[in-house]
């Protein structure tokens, strides 16, 4: 009988949280470089091969030319264009596919040759729900392009991206529980104020969505004020109506939510830091926290310099790579003090 929860199930679990971040990164590339209304249908088997030769190439094309996005914005393109915007929503696409095919192929092997235990079962099943869910999303978000204005829903987009980053770190943590089967007793304490880190950084990256999503970081390039002279731009409060839609759906509002809202985060994990260091800790606990605190000084200030240089592609990408790891440190931070 061979064994539950063995090593080959970890590396499966770490496999996924790898594809999933790869993932991320080329949906930003493909945000950030508004490759992502360029496929306007979705074959879920045919779609993985891209276009093979001139005709199915000119083919593509003309399907893209009868939606809002060429009409409005890219009508100058033409298919060499084209192909570079197709590129990356096409591997994104591929990718995604990948990724359920690595998700779903060996937990059907592991599950019939049981070698998972009954909890991993059910967690991996959390998993695969969270995963078909993300690919739904991505074809939710595209389908809000595709119909009167040449650009996606910013709700949707952060459903899309917050989903991503949440399904990383629930498979990061179903690895970690077997990676580290056994747990100290705790500060139950100091665990509630991780976990109000780990809400208060998901709500951020919700935020980051919202400012990708309605392209905010263009504007008030200047920091630390938002303009010249002022803390707080009077659009800020402007655009939207009534007031409280600024600061969902109006570009200033967005940005200033997501910038000041950085600074909580950097606060709130100061406060762990800071907080851990009265804790009796073993080394890894000690290790966690302090790559938690490293992570989000660089990420700060990557936000700063993304926003000064007016949101540049590798900037932008890097920006979002450094979400995922602040993520994944939060997600083990808690983990290791928790039961």
């Amino acid at each position: 009988m061979k064994k539950k929860d063995n090593r080959k199930v970890i590396y499966w679990l770490l496999t996924g949280c790898t594809l999933i971040f790869i993932m991320v990164i080329v949906g930003g590339i493909t945000r950030l470089t508004h490759s992502g209304l360029s496929i306007s249908n979705y074959k879920l088997i045919s779609g993985t091969i891209p276009p093979m030769n001139d005709v199915e190439w000119q083919e593509a094309f003309d399907l893209y030319k009868q939606y809002p996005e060429y009409q409005k914005l890219n009508s100058h393109f033409g298919l060499e264009e084209f192909k570079d915007i197709y590129f990356w929503e096409w591997l994104h696409r591929v990718i995604g596919r990948f990724i359920g095919v690595v998700f779903i192929i060996p937990f059907l092997y592991f599950l019939f040759t049981k070698q998972l235990s009954k909890p991993t079962i059910k967690k991996s099943i959390i998993l695969l729900i969270l995963g078909g869910f993300q690919g739904f999303l991505g074809w939710y978000m595209v389908k809000s392009g595709l119909v009167d204005r040449p650009d996606v829903s910013h709700y949707r987009l952060a459903m899309h991206l917050t989903t991503a980053f949440i399904t990383f770190a629930y498979c990061l943590w179903v690895a970690l529980d077997l990676m580290y089967p056994t747990k100290k007793e705790i500060d139950t304490q100091f665990r509630n104020l991780v976990r109000v880190g780990m809400a208060v950084l998901i709500i951020q990256i919700i935020w980051g969505a919202f400012v990708a999503g309605l392209d905010a970081g263009w504007l008030h390039n200047h920091w630390p004020k938002m303009s010249d002279g002022e803390w707080v731009h009077e659009t800020v409060f402007i655009e939207q109506e009534p007031t409280w839609k600024n600061f969902v759906e109006g570009k200033s509002g967005v940005q200033f939510v997501h910038r000041y809202l950085a600074y909580v985060v950097v606060a709130l994990i100061g406060i762990i830091w800071y907080r851990s260091r009265k804790l009796v800790r073993t080394a890894l606990q000690k290790k966690a926290v302090q790559v938690l605190v490293v992570l989000v000084f660089v990420q700060f200030a990557l936000g700063v310099f993304t926003l000064l240089l007016q949101v540049p592609v590798w900037l932008g990408v890097l920006h979002q790579v450094v979400a995922f790891f602040l993520l994944a440190g939060m997600t083990f931070t808690l983990h290791r003090f928790s039961k």
